[in-house]
């Protein structure tokens, strides 16, 4: 093993698999190597896509691998980078909560659009995380660390709706169970381009990180050992369209513009930005989404003036976590709750509608 300390303090690796650890899940091997880090933060790093592999006996060439379960190969040679653990405390912030339920041992919360959950470089504070220390105090589960207390799950920063939080390390842990097994319930609202047909399917298509892009996610063969299983339910809710936007010319009625719908999509997994790049990959992306949804006519001309600038001035993806159902993880109670559309959804619909 080859250990590097890089200028700002971050720990490069390099590891050689032997003969007698092939076969091993990548994870596994990783930690086997690296006793101080628990496997837990390696397996992050692997599905982050910061862990890459070459191969001595073919080519130098490093591959990015970010499926923890991969299978080592003699003579494999693994290099990630460990960052510098920042230990910073969250503090406090008084920012405002839509507390959708609360008692002893969790929250729910109905998140608005543009608030990052955690903290992270980039957005040290004003996040989920720094409003829920305040509203909670020390009552927050310390499983995920000392900058992620009571974090279970996540939703990105311009998706809004329902998320839950732990507040205790027991119910941390059931909770993450029921994410791990895909037991609970998550339902999202979405505006997205065109009208999926059929009006309701499944699409099961494994994701990964874009080899392209590493911020961004994609769809990758099945037959790949990247990415991971993925299931979204979705149905169309409606069209969204004027309600008088026919006209006559001759005998034939023509559309004046062209159509956009209200879909709900039900997750089986929880893959990051699933819903938003399963439906891009069936040609409907979502409205506004800025990695994921730039094939939309947001010029056409057939659009009515209202309903174009509705959509320009849509800053974020039109995507919101309507429902969130789970088993209580103390009294064991099915719970469910619903949070209505956001206002700047609502808006849209209305100019895509003509309201």
């Amino acid at each position: 093993m080859t250990l590097q300390k890089s200028n700002n303090s971050d720990t490069d690796i390099q590891l050689t698999v032997e003969e007698d650890d092939e076969g091993l899940r990548l994870d596994k091997f990783m930690a086997l190597s690296v006793s101080d880090v628990s496997r837990s933060r390696l397996k992050q790093l692997i599905t982050d896509g910061l862990v890459s592999i070459s191969r001595i006996s073919s080519h130098p060439l490093r591959k990015t691998i970010d499926d923890p379960s991969y299978r080592v190969k003699c003579h494999d040679q693994i290099f990630f980078t460990i960052p510098v653990v920042e230990e910073a405390i969250p503090a406090g912030q008084d920012i405002p909560l839509d507390v959708v339920y609360e008692d002893d041992q969790l929250i729910v919360i109905n998140k608005p659009a543009g608030m990052v959950v955690h903290p992270a470089p980039g957005n040290p504070d004003g996040t989920l995380v720094n409003a829920l220390i305040h509203h909670c105090g020390d009552s927050l589960s310390g499983i995920n660390g000392i900058k992620r207390p009571g974090i279970v799950h996540r939703i990105d920063k311009d998706t809004s709706g329902l998320m839950v939080a732990a507040k205790t390390d027991r119910a941390h842990q059931k909770l993450a169970k029921q994410f791990a097994r895909h037991s609970l319930e998550r339902a999202y609202l979405a505006v997205v381009w065109g009208v999926p047909n059929p009006a309701s399917n499944i699409i099961h298509e494994k994701i990964g990180r874009d080899p392209r892009n590493r911020l961004k996610m994609s769809v990758v063969p099945y037959e790949s050992k990247r990415g991971r299983d993925a299931i979204t339910h979705y149905r169309v809710v409606r069209r969204l369209e004027p309600k008088r936007q026919t006209f006559e010319r001759g005998n034939a009625l023509k559309r004046l513009a062209p159509s956009l719908s209200l879909v709900e999509c039900r997750l089986e997994t929880g893959r990051t930005h699933q819903v938003r790049v399963h439906m891009s990959h069936i040609r409907h992306p979502l409205v506004g989404d800025p990695f994921y949804g730039k094939s939309g006519p947001i010029q056409s001309k057939n659009f009515s003036d209202r309903a174009q600038k509705a959509i320009i001035d849509f800053k974020r993806q039109a995507l919101h976590a309507f429902v969130i159902g789970f088993v209580h993880p103390v009294t064991g109670e099915d719970l469910k709750f619903e949070a209505e559309l956001p206002d700047d959804m609502k808006r849209l619909i209305s100019a895509l509608e003509g309201d």
